[in-house]
């Protein structure tokens, strides 16, 4: 059985050796209806069982195998065996579509997937001929045929993020990436202190997204802590959740904060005595405050991305937060920074930009990802002038403080998922009744944004509200549900710039005027989770 591996089980198993006793993983009974604990010391025994199970089915350093094991401690469980040998993870996201599975599935050359069972069936059908799959239950064959490692010896994890082109980019996440990132996390300090062997940190958000996969594992793992991992975000039992998990910090997304605000006051609603903090971004500016004073706990605002990692993380840990504003803090010792109007020449103190990150001394890529897999053209073009260009458009103001105030990429960021503008439209473009269209973000209540269609129909389409929900089953059967468009309007046509480009800029204002003016097809209420991936 492999005993050098990865860094990360590395550093778990010095954990071990110092809190064996300490709970490491952790299911509170409101998510189904009992409890499930794992201590450093349990955790290392079901590792041990794992590593001999996937060594006996051929797995060797340098292969990439594929988890679709939804957001389960037992996730983790299965990433640090896997670092034991050597082998790379896919975090796979089994609610994708056919289409969305295969392509991912082929493009990281997987050699397997290991899969809860609900998913075998939708999993067999999007696999590559050659891959494996087997079941996390243990009824997969005694040893297969797995193919060559592709797998450089420094990655610990191939992590598919939207991207403007339409599909997913695979941002290559590397040893070190992961250990810096929880170094960085529990160095933050101010309200983001972490007491070693104490903290119990819960989080609802997907095991196939940067921030569960490196912040809040590796945050815990390399301080004795505890990770508490929802199988997803409830409302009415968040509280008692907390509650019964003894969470003393937990990670959030904009959504969530205007969930918990619209849930009547309760005597239950104060957890100031227990919980520290809360982590996140994009909390509404208008709930940020009102937040803090009903439920007693600071939301600590924070900027990063899956490409920047440790990198560039910016963290609104320190007074002034600036609460209310879209504050995410000020920049820390060793990152360099600019912000860059349209022309290429940096900002004024105070005007809008977009920000380009990178790390002082001489490696300015330390700690960011290691690249887009197959992409070395996306990895350049993401590097140019020896700037990482973040797409996100920022402000910053006399004292340093940075503001968020809008996305330069077209991508729309629903209740933490972020949609590529462009493959939507090219889904709907499949349609017989689409002559043109256009996908933007406009603002929704509860989930941040909402993917909004602007339709040009073929004469002979009617545009009716039956016409809107063809289109939007036909995005439904193509795309995972939560991509498929909340709204839709029909136009005579698109605006469209000088040189006959489509001018994003006036789309998104012609969909915030028809939304406002009632004139948008609300399909809202048809986008529904897939029933696998519902909580039991």
């Amino acid at each position: 059985m492999s005993s050098a591996g990865g860094a990360l089980w590395g550093a778990f198993d010095e954990t071990w050796r110092r809190h064996a006793a300490n709970e490491f993983l952790h299911l509170p009974a409101t998510v189904h209806g009992q409890v499930a604990t794992w201590s450093y010391s349990s955790a290392r025994e079901a590792i041990d069982r794992i590593t001999r199970r996937l060594e006996d089915a051929g797995v060797q350093a340098g292969h990439r195998i594929g988890l679709a094991l939804d957001n389960r401690p037992e996730f983790f469980l299965y990433f640090l065996a896997l670092n034991r040998i050597g082998a790379s993870v896919v975090p796979v996201n089994a609610a994708m579509s056919r289409e969305e599975l295969s392509y991912v599935l082929s493009h990281a050359d997987v050699a397997a997937v290991l899969a809860d069972e609900r998913h075998l069936e939708s999993l067999r059908a999007a696999l590559p001929a050659q891959v494996a799959l087997w079941a996390e239950s243990g009824r997969q064959a005694a040893a297969a045929f797995l193919g060559k490692p592709m797998a450089a010896a420094s990655e610990a994890a191939l992590l598919y993020t939207s991207g403007t082109t339409g599909r997913p980019k695979g941002c290559i996440l590397t040893q070190e990436y992961f250990e810096q990132l929880g170094r960085l996390y529990l160095g933050i300090g101010g309200y983001c202190s972490f007491r070693p062997g104490v903290e119990r940190l819960i989080t609802p958000l997907p095991v196939t997204h940067m921030n569960a996969l490196g912040c809040s594992l590796m945050a815990m793992l390399l301080s004795g802590g505890c990770l508490i991992q929802l199988d997803r975000f409830h409302p009415s039992s968040w509280w008692r959740s907390l509650r019964l998990s003894r969470a003393t910090c937990f990670h959030y997304l904009g959504v969530m904060p205007a969930m918990l605000l619209r849930a009547p006051a309760s005597a239950e609603d104060d957890l100031s005595g227990t919980l520290r903090f809360g982590f996140g971004a994009g909390v509404d500016p208008r709930h940020h405050a009102a937040f803090e004073r009903r439920f007693g706990v600071p939301l600590i605002e924070a900027w990063a991305m899956t490409e920047t990692g440790a990198g560039a993380w910016i963290t609104a840990s320190e007074e002034p937060r600036h609460v209310g504003e879209r504050c995410f803090g000020r920049a820390p010792a060793g990152l360099q920074w600019r912000v860059v109007r349209d022309q290429g020449t940096d900002a004024a103190c105070g005007e809008p930009g977009e920000l380009w990150v990178r790390r002082a001394g001489e490696n300015p890529r330390a700690g960011f990802f290691g690249g887009y897999y197959k992409d070395q053209a996306g990895t350049d073009a993401a590097w140019r002038e020896g700037w990482f260009h973040s797409g996100d458009i920022v402000r910053v103001d006399a004292q340093g403080s940075f503001f968020f105030v809008d996305r330069l990429k077209n991508v729309i960021r629903r209740s933490g998922e972020n949609i590529a503008a462009v493959e939507v439209e090219s889904v709907l473009l499949q349609h017989p009744a689409v002559q043109a269209c256009a996908i933007t973000a406009v603002a929704d209540e509860v989930r941040g944004e909402e993917v909004f269609a602007v339709v040009v129909l073929q004469a002979a389409a009617r545009p009716a509200a039956a016409t809107a929900r063809e289109l939007q089953a036909h995005c439904l059967d193509a795309l995972s549900y939560f991509k498929a468009p909340g709204y839709f309007s029909f136009v005579p046509e698109l605006p469209q710039t000088a040189s006959q480009k489509l001018a994003r800029g006036q789309v998104k204002q012609l969909a915030a005027e028809c939304l406002d003016g009632g004139q948008a097809i609300d399909l809202r209420g048809a986008k529904k989770r897939p029933f696998s991936q519902r909580s039991s």
